[in-house]
């Protein structure tokens, strides 16, 4: 093979190398997507969240005043200030504009919480210290709640200035009886108030996902969820 045709043969190999270097690029920027003028983009839809997620956020202060109008002093042991919410997916949807919108605010929720999971968590935070002095309970989306249930969780929030029991909406058979318990018990304790998610959420359906549940993170319905938690504080 003469010294010419080594040349020729190595440019050749160059150029494919380079060509499909650039096909593979090419290809990258295609799988990424990018908004052309003239096309619409299908909506996005939401992907089912996986049973590990969770959201555990870290409280900002844990020595300023309460943001919020309670209206008995917090017990020794609580931390001051605090707003601790516990809940479930509903309530990571909504966690971004409840930080957002409620001073020192902790979320700690799982997706598939239930009532008891949740009682857990709350008793765990109060023996560690790091309980608020407010808390709101945005569970029994995943199972039904007895009055006994609910008992439990206040004799477990004895002390905190303000507990906020949100309403449950979900296409399930125990979402009625779920509220109609809250609504009945919640009167009995004078530090408890009731946040009707339920109620508002029903009538504005368009802030959902076809689930009838769950409402996009940053969205109109996490916002009012956040909004209606802190006006009830």
């Amino acid at each position: 093979m003469t010294a010419r045709t080594r040349l020729l043969r190595a440019g050749r190999t160059a150029a494919l190398a380079t060509a499909v270097v650039s096909l593979a690029a090419c290809g990258s920027a295609a799988a990424v997507g990018s908004s052309r003028p003239g096309t619409t983009r299908a909506p996005a839809t939401r992907a089912p969240v996986p049973s590990s997620t969770s959201w555990h956020a870290t409280a900002t202060s844990s020595s300023t005043t309460s943001p919020t109008s309670t209206t008995a002093p917090a017990a020794p042991g609580l931390v001051r200030g605090r707003v601790t919410v516990v809940g479930d997916s509903v309530t990571i949807d909504a966690a971004p504009a409840l930080e957002a919108l409620i001073p020192h605010c902790r979320v700690v929720a799982s997706v598939g919480e239930q009532w008891t999971a949740g009682l857990s968590e709350l008793e765990q935070l109060r023996s560690e210290g790091q309980l608020g002095s407010v808390v709101v309970v945005a569970l029994g989306t995943n199972g039904p709640v007895t009055a006994a249930q609910f008992a439990e969780m206040m004799s477990a929030l004895s002390g905190v200035s303000r507990v906020v029991i949100v309403t449950n909406h979900a296409p399930v058979a125990w979402e009625q009886e779920n509220n109609a318990m809250f609504r009945q018990e919640v009167p009995r304790y004078p530090t408890a108030r009731l946040a009707h998610w339920n109620a508002l959420v029903s009538a504005h359906p368009q802030w959902l996902y076809p689930d009838g549940t769950h409402m996009p993170i940053g969205g109109s319905g996490a916002q009012a969820f956040a909004e209606l938690v802190k006006a009830v504080l």
